[in-house]
């Protein structure tokens, strides 16, 4: 199914109308038709089992405009910017089932703990011009980092010393410094050792996340034993390997 299939099945389930159609895709389209984006719409990239990332990032994005509704007419909510959160939320680098590269990190340092960061860490270097003024970019950043809560997030550097380990840290030295303070102060909030236990601080974030988790629990119900151990190994033996 191509992305634009996919979207209109998307909106014909969540009863999205046609000015709202217009309103998401003006958001949305200059993130969907970048490089990076396209690569994680194909099988390289599995998220959940054998949905692919792009598919599982469009349908939460979809679903956050749906969950936003009821909250479009306050002052302090920003549907564009729960839309933002949504669409960057797991740009991460490397997919994350069935990978090599994961089995030497330490357990601070798995997947489900880092790649929010490098997510942020991505977008930022992909589309600049989303994070160039600061109270937004507060926004989106914090929403990105903080999505997996209650699951914890990991903070740059623990109480040991011990340093993230983040497949693109370079970009992190390449980024100005309000860019970087708003990085760590988010990542380190309600920290303890070496984790980050703190939600988001703003509505945006909180449903972006709400709408995360309705649709990765949806995607896993009814999957057999090797979708739900991938959870917690990172193998999942539905997926084949390429030769």
């Amino acid at each position: 199914m191509n992305t634009h299939e996919l979207l209109n099945k998307l909106f014909k389930k969540y009863d999205i109308k046609k000015d709202e159609q217009i309103y998401i895709l003006e958001i949305i389209n200059p993130i969907m038709k970048h490089k990076e984006f396209k690569r994680r719409m194909t099988e390289e990239f599995f998220h959940h089992d054998k949905v692919t990332l792009g598919e599982h990032i469009l349908e939460d994005t979809i679903l956050t405009y749906k969950l936003s509704k009821k909250y479009q007419k306050r002052d302090d909510y920003d549907t564009s910017v729960a839309l933002k959160i949504s669409m960057f939320h797991d740009l991460y680098v490397a997919p994350w089932q069935n990978n090599p590269d994961n089995k030497a990190m330490r357990f601070s340092n798995k997947h489900g703990f880092i790649h929010p960061i490098e997510s942020v860490l991505n977008a930022i270097k992909w589309f600049p011009d989303y994070f160039s003024k600061l109270d937004e970019a507060d926004k989106i950043i914090d929403g990105i980092l903080h999505h997996m809560y209650p699951l914890p997030l990991r903070i740059f550097i623990d109480s040991k010393n011990n340093e993230m380990e983040l497949k693109n840290m370079d970009i992190f030295n390449t980024l100005n410094s309000d860019l970087q303070k708003l990085l760590i102060e988010s990542s380190n909030r309600y920290k303890i050792g070496a984790f980050s236990f703190a939600k988001s601080k703003y509505k945006e974030g909180k449903v972006m996340s709400n709408a995360d988790k309705i649709i990765s629990f949806h995607n896993l119900r009814g999957s057999n034993i090797h979708s739900i151990s991938a959870l917690f190994t990172g193998k999942n033996k539905n997926i084949k390997k390429e030769k």
